[in-house]
């Protein structure tokens, strides 16, 4: 039986799309993608996959559910991954199984061509699979997965250029959606985003003649690698020993990347376009405390995700920050098959108040997010229970109201607290004494956009905040799915 994931009681956080990441031109590549997946599992903790190349036995892969620190550090599976290009996934589910995931939907996928094999690892969400799907289904292919990103495979089956990239080129063109990719064959690595850039992909350095791609810039310090640069919008790399070479197959596009990887998606001590993404979250906090002020007496976090936004909205307010809430850090494999009393306690399994220090006190809870409100209600219990005379929320992100469909694990629309429900009425029915957002121009100033979110073209895909998508979810609006109409 699998374990539960990290945070089995949570369910008012936005899961976590995908991590990937692959290596070139260094002896056992597979020990530095599984490093480099070690330092993504935060974008992915249901399953993971390496796929590794060696002349002498081939394509090589080994998939398993949990985290990688359980499976991939064991010295009989490294050694079925022998070679020096390697790839790796690591994945939470977003579309498919959801939450059932079976083996056959854990990535890299594989296939078979004329000119030789090809594995994929993709991240992001492909929005006209199901139509995909049909059509490729009424062509004959046979699908093994319940994962979009088989599709991808499938397309590259039918087209009849005569080499990889080529192919991928031709399948990609075909897809709509989110994706940053990346593949390998028997001698190169590939990388490739959408034209939009809405997931992020990096290139680094490893040694003279090895290169590495990830998703973020965590994934190369931790083996040592040299950042080169991002992979642009609509750019594909293929990298052989030594050599990068770039094309851009899908035209020029105007980027939008997803805004939620510098709220709640990425690593800290990651950099976005340039930007740390520790201080864009720690500058949230500034600005909520400029546009959103109150007296008291601790600024605390939701750890761990509220902690950069707490730390900058106690400096910029002069309240002292201190750490109310404490996380515990070795819950996620603790409570196998839960007893429903256990279940019960919900946030008590990972977050207990710091009593001493809050009893008495005014106290302002950063957060990054607010989706469902259920883990705010716990937690607003929990700190009153503890004495606190006051509690007010400040959220580092503005209402959440609509699904994300490039690559997010979102609850549908009418599940989404700020889908129904004013600021004010989410401040009553979660019952604290006061609850503000961020706005939207707030979060895109703290982001480095001094003059904030362009109306008529916005700088990022905001989406689950403003409802305006940069591509037309079309499995969606084929069932229904009412979507706003761009300002």
């Amino acid at each position: 039986m699998r374990p539960f994931l990290s945070h089995p009681f949570d369910d008012d956080k936005l899961k976590e799309e995908c991590g990937v990441f692959g290596v070139i031109g260094v002896t056992d590549a597979a020990n530095f993608v599984a490093l480099g997946m070690h330092a993504l599992q935060h974008r992915g903790q249901e399953a993971g996959g390496i796929v590794a190349y060696d002349p002498e036995t081939g394509f090589n892969n080994a998939r398993r559910f949990g985290y990688v620190r359980d499976n991939f550090t064991k010295a009989d599976v490294m050694a079925t991954l022998p070679g020096s290009l390697a790839i790796g996934h690591v994945r939470y589910s977003t579309a498919g199984s959801k939450g059932a995931t079976a083996i056959r939907d854990v990535q890299p996928f594989f296939g078979e061509f004329s000119m030789g094999g090809c594995a994929i690892a993709h991240n992001g969400n492909i929005t006209n699979a199901t139509q995909l799907r049909k059509d490729l289904i009424e062509r004959g292919s046979i699908f093994q997965s319940s994962s979009d990103s088989e599709c991808i495979i499938h397309l590259m089956a039918r087209s009849i250029q005569k080499n990889i990239p080529e192919r991928m080129k031709d399948a990609l063109r075909a897809v709509e959606g989110a994706f940053s990719v990346i593949a390998m064959t028997r001698t190169k690595l590939i990388g490739v985003r959408d034209s939009l850039g809405v997931r992020p992909l990096v290139l680094g350095k490893i040694g003279d003649e090895g290169y590495a791609l990830s998703s973020e810039t965590c994934g190369l310090d931790i083996i040592g690698a040299e950042f080169v640069r991002e992979i642009e919008p609509g750019e594909m790399v293929v990298i052989s020993r030594g050599k990068v070479e770039s094309s851009r197959p899908f035209g020029p596009s105007k980027s939008r990347f997803c805004i939620f990887e510098h709220v709640y998606f990425s690593r800290p001590d990651s950099i976005l376009g340039g930007r740390s993404v520790y201080e864009t979250r720690r500058q949230i906090g500034v600005e909520l405390a400029k546009e959103s002020p109150v007296e008291a007496d601790l600024v605390c976090p939701v750890p761990d995700s509220g902690t950069p936004a707490a730390i900058g909205f106690s400096q910029q307010s002069g309240i002292p920050y201190a750490m109310g809430i404490i996380r515990n850090q070795y819950m996620g494999r603790t409570f196998i098959e839960p007893t429903e009393q256990i279940r019960n306690m919900g946030v008590r399994l990972k977050l207990n108040v710091n009593r001493a220090l809050i009893r008495g006190k005014r106290v302002i809870l950063v957060d990054d997010s607010v989706v469902r409100g259920t883990t705010s209600i716990k937690i607003r219990e929990m700190i009153l229970e503890a004495g606190a005379a006051e509690v007010h929320f400040r959220i580092a992100s503005p209402p959440t109201a609509w699904p994300c469909f490039y690559g997010v694990d979102t609850p549908e629309r009418e599940k989404l607290l700020a889908a129904t429900m004013s600021e004010d009425e989410i401040r009553d029915w979660i019952g604290v004494d006061s609850l503000k957002f961020i706005s939207l121009d707030g979060l895109y100033r703290a982001a480095g956009e001094a003059e904030g979110r362009n109306k008529t073209c916005p700088q990022y895909c905001d989406a689950c905040f403003s409802g305006e998508y940069p591509v037309a979810p079309s499995d969606q609006i084929a069932k229904g799915f009412a979507m706003k109409a761009a300002e």
